[in-house]
Formats: structure tokens, C-alpha cells, sequence
């Protein structure tokens, strides 16, 4: 009998895959630079390894490498989606998301609450899942952003976001999704008419402390008002020198999930 407990909560947190830490380990020594100084060889390897990273991401996702901005998590992803697009905007805002969401929603979405932005909170069925219907009848003229998670974290269900996505693109409603936990089902942007994704690494067998979030590039713009100011990273949208090991970690996990 061994004394060792047995891990089963892969919801929760991933050990990092073995080929995740080969990847990163090299650019916290040898390729150290600095991936936002261009004017030396050090330098341009860091960039050529987060770039190469962005593409990896963005296959995994469905999308196009220049709509994926480097976070620190899920968690900061939401925060910049919903805070960032909702304070963007001016006049009458409402803002439409579940009771089972995560509280990186929630949470921002209370805030949103307490800046005078209208919010309507849907319940959910006792399947767990929302009708679109349900979200439909909520939509008003100055709603502005559904926030609807693809797998729920607690019970696993899926939503259906595809139906939910198609309401909001007919309407010009941005529809975010945080997609930590949905590593192993369908996450296309253009399939599920999303227009926000957040992601986790440590969630897919990455390591803590990295994320992304997909800003889908449309006409007219998503609009994102940063939630930190700086250097100008991330086309401005997330300041902050690039943390290259965790990206190219980020990139791997991707390549693996998607493989």
C-alpha cells in the first residue's frame, strides 16, 4: 500500500507534458532575450519562438495567428474580454451570461454591474444547459456582449454555443467564450461564431501562469480597452514583456492538443 495519493482532478490543474518542458526549458538560459527587442540576434530568437507559438495557438483555435493575444491565464482573458469590450463602449450597456459560469466571469461582470452596465443572468435547465431561445428573448438594443462558457467546469456540459452565436452575429452582439476546460471538444472560432476565446495552458498540460485570448478580427473592430498600461504589447491590447518560455510552452501544449 503506498502512502502516495492518486490524482484525478484534471479539471482543476495538468502536470506539464514532458515534451512541454523540453520546449520551454531552452529559453530560460540559452535563447534569453527579450522577444520585443529587434535589433539583435538574442532578441529575434525570442521572437521567432513566441511568433512560431502564436501560430501553433491559433491552429488549435481556428484562427489566424494576429488574433492571438498572450495573457497571463483564463482568468486575466476574461477579465480583458469582458471588461475590456464593455468599457469600450459608450451609452446604454448590457451584458448577458449564466448563473454556472466561472467566477473569472462572474466576477468582472459584477463589476461591470456596480459601473451602472446592465446585466441580465440566465439560469440554466436542470441538464445543465442554456436554452439559446433563453438568450435570444434577453437580447436588447444596447446589449453588447454575451459571455457563455463552452464546457462547464464543475459538470462538464457543453453548450450550445454554435445556435447562441449565430443569434449574436445576426445582431452584432460580441460573443466571448471562455474555453479553459474544453481542450477536448470542437473549439473553432468560425464554427462556434465566437468572436472572444480564452484559454489556459495549465489546463492542457502546460504550465500556470500563461494563457491566450482570441480577439477575432472583424469590421467594424472589437473595440478593447486595456486593463494594463506600458511597453505596448500585444498590438497594445496586453502590456507587458512577453514571458517566452511560457509561450513556447503554450505552443507546444497546443500542438499536442490539437495533434
Amino acid at each position: 500500500m503506498t502512502s502516495d495519493p492518486i490524482y484525478v482532478d484534471h479539471h482543476a490543474t495538468t502536470p506539464c507534458d514532458d515534451r512541454v518542458l523540453e520546449a520551454m526549458w531552452p529559453y530560460f538560459g540559452t535563447h534569453f532575450g527579450n522577444a520585443g527587442s529587434r535589433s539583435h540576434a538574442y532578441g529575434l530568437t525570442a521572437r521567432q519562438a513566441t511568433e512560431h507559438a502564436r501560430s501553433q495557438v491559433a491552429t488549435w483555435l481556428g484562427a489566424s495567428p494576429k488574433e492571438i493575444v498572450f495573457t497571463s491565464g483564463a482568468t486575466e482573458s476574461d477579465n480583458l474580454a469582458i471588461l475590456g469590450v464593455v468599457r469600450a463602449r459608450s451609452g446604454p450597456r448590457h451584458v448577458i451570461t449564466l448563473a454556472t459560469e466561472h467566477p473569472a466571469v462572474l466576477d468582472p461582470v459584477a463589476q461591470l454591474e456596480r459601473e451602472g452596465v446592465e446585466v441580465t443572468i440566465l439560469p440554466v435547465g436542470p441538464d445543465g444547459l442554456v436554452d439559446p431561445e433563453a438568450v435570444v428573448a434577453a437580447f436588447k438594443p444596447y446589449t453588447v456582449l454575451v459571455s457563455i462558457m463552452r464546457v462547464n467546469n464543475e459538470i462538464g456540459v457543453i453548450q450550445p454555443l454554435e445556435a447562441i452565436g449565430k443569434a449574436c452575429r445576426e445582431r452584432g452582439i460580441w460573443l466571448h467564450t471562455d474555453a479553459a476546460q474544453a481542450a477536448y471538444v470542437p473549439v473553432d472560432i468560425s464554427a462556434l461564431h465566437a468572436d472572444l476565446i480564452s484559454v489556459s495552458a495549465h489546463k492542457i498540460f502546460g504550465p500556470k501562469g500563461i494563457g491566450a485570448l482570441v480577439v477575432r478580427r472583424t469590421r467594424p473592430k472589437i473595440e478593447i480597452e486595456p486593463l494594463q498600461l506600458g511597453g505596448g504589447q500585444e498590438r497594445g491590447i496586453r502590456s507587458g514583456t512577453l514571458p517566452v518560455p511560457l509561450i513556447v510552452a503554450l505552443g507546444k501544449a497546443a500542438e499536442l492538443v490539437a495533434e
